[in-house]
């Protein structure tokens, strides 16, 4: 069963969800596991690429376009919710809505900052996985 793990940015905390999600994809991708980001819009999509190429200075994260970038080159894929293509390992979740193929994936990672409508998309998405019986865990980020 698909493992749920909702990242909770506090107020005050650096960052938004995107800087969040760039960050727990670094760290999947360090930890040899492949990921795909789903963004809400094409908009959010290239605003999570450039901050991929960006992250720091003096590392790189190997990531394209989900359907343009080759996969077997590109451990982070970015895409919207329409498609997945073949990836099931980490889905890192960033739309308001939780994509249909999410019980394909090992684990979904959520990214939750204090915006309040997204904010308010995060508790409803809890509540349907907890309503499944998904296995759910919390983590505060400062």
């Amino acid at each position: 069963m698909t493992q749920i793990d909702f990242y909770i940015l506090q107020p005050g905390g650096r960052g938004n969800r995107y800087t969040l999600a760039t960050r727990l994809a670094e760290k999947a991708w360090s930890a040899g596991h492949r990921v795909l980001v789903v963004t809400e819009s094409d908009e959010d999509l290239r605003h999570m690429d450039r901050l991929l190429w960006v992250h720091r200075d003096q590392s790189f994260i190997p990531h394209g376009i989900l359907g343009k970038a080759d996969p077997a080159l590109n451990p982070v894929l970015l895409g919207t919710p329409d498609d997945a293509g073949d990836e099931h390992d980490v889905l890192i979740n960033l739309c308001m809505a939780i994509p249909e193929y999410f019980s394909r994936f090992e684990r979904v990672a959520e990214c939750v900052d204090q915006d309040k409508l997204p904010l308010e998309a995060s508790r409803e998405r809890y509540r349907f996985y907890q309503g499944c019986g998904y296995p759910l865990s919390v983590h505060k980020i400062n």
